[in-house]
């Protein structure tokens, strides 16, 4: 049986923050293997804005480019997951569906995964009439009947940011709004209703339905609709709750925040030698373009540690005794 393959890198996960990864260390001449966890977690969105040169273009279109720009490049790409990651040495074992693998640095861009709300009718609407940012679906629903899904701080800010594109924005806390007087205040200014009933599902086809349970105290001055009603939308935005897609970075004793993001510093390093993190998954912002830029500055790093590893090594072989094996003074 031949011994497991060795890479200089291993990137775990193929969205923006893994392509632009994979894409950085092949260009810069390195072995790598990119695994490929499947669709990436905004497959839904009709489109991504803010892409520099391609605007508008579908998520699945911008990671079928970004997997074409890698073809020059001494990387390899597999449809898989990483099943379990094992310290070695000089650097990590790898175990994949059917065999292992070995490198000497590691970089996870594995993303999280939404947890939505468990509205009825919500998760047949993501990506449609529902969705998570503004600045990706605000444009093609501006001037919309908008509403926004979300209490306290978080549906504050959302409801307000929301109102860049429309005027015609109503914040739905189902529930407890949790706000300040002071929050209120601000959205009372600015014309935003405030719904405080539980929504008891979503409906309708090309619009949105909202009904909400009957004979809950709404909110002072909104009129919410009666059991026979609903509020029509055109569109709902929400911060949904998220989780790692993968285990593996805390299996390998990465450090976690309090959010359950993990930990790196300004360079993409965690806090396991030898290891990077990209992305999403670390709290960055959630934007294709954070995310990719994200990927480069932890390749980047990544790429350093290896010239100074591979010189640091070169040094010792200079400096071994003429004669030893791999010394200046070896035959050849």
């Amino acid at each position: 049986m031949s011994p497991p393959a060795l890479y200089d890198a291993v990137v775990v996960g193929a969205g923006p923050a893994g392509l632009n990864a994979a894409l950085v260390l092949g260009g810069a001449g390195r072995r790598v293997l990119l695994l490929d966890g499947g669709p990436p977690r905004n497959v839904r969105a009709q489109a991504a804005h803010g892409v520099f040169t391609r605007d508008g273009a579908t998520p699945v279109t911008l990671k079928t480019l970004g997997l074409g720009d890698l073809a020059p490049y001494a990387v390899t790409v597999r449809p898989e997951l990483a099943r379990e990651v094992a310290p070695e040495p000089d650097g990590f074992a790898l175990r994949l569906e059917d065999r292992w693998v070995r490198t000497r640095r590691l970089l996870f861009a594995t993303g999280v995964r939404d947890v939505l709300p468990t509205v009825p009718g919500l998760r047949e609407r993501w990506g449609a009439t529902v969705h998570h940012c503004p600045y990706c679906d605000g444009w093609p629903n501006r001037d919309a009947r908008l509403g926004v899904l979300g209490s306290g701080q978080e549906g504050h800010h959302l409801a307000l940011s929301v109102r860049s594109w429309s005027e015609r924005v109503t914040l739905l806390t189902d529930g407890p709004d949790n706000l300040t007087d002071e929050q209120r205040e601000d959205l009372r200014r600015v014309g935003i209703p405030l719904y405080t009933a539980p929504v008891l599902r979503l409906g309708g086809r090309h619009d949105l339905r909202v009904r909400f349970r009957p004979g809950v105290p709404k909110a002072p001055g909104a009129p919410v609709p009666g059991p026979s009603e609903a509020l029509c939308l055109d569109a709902l935005f929400l911060n949904p709750t998220q989780q790692q897609r993968s285990t593996l970075p805390a299996a390998l004793g990465c450090a976690l925040n309090d959010k359950g993001r993990v930990v790196v510093n300004e360079h993409g390093m965690t806090s396991v030698r030898g290891v990077w993190a990209a992305g999403d998954m670390t709290g960055a912002p959630q934007y294709v373009m954070s995310a990719a830029a994200s990927g480069m500055i932890a390749a980047v790093s990544l790429n350093t540690t290896l010239i100074h590893e591979e010189v640091r090594h070169l040094g010792a072989a200079f400096h071994k005794s003429p004669g030893e094996p791999g010394g200046e003074g070896e035959a050849s």
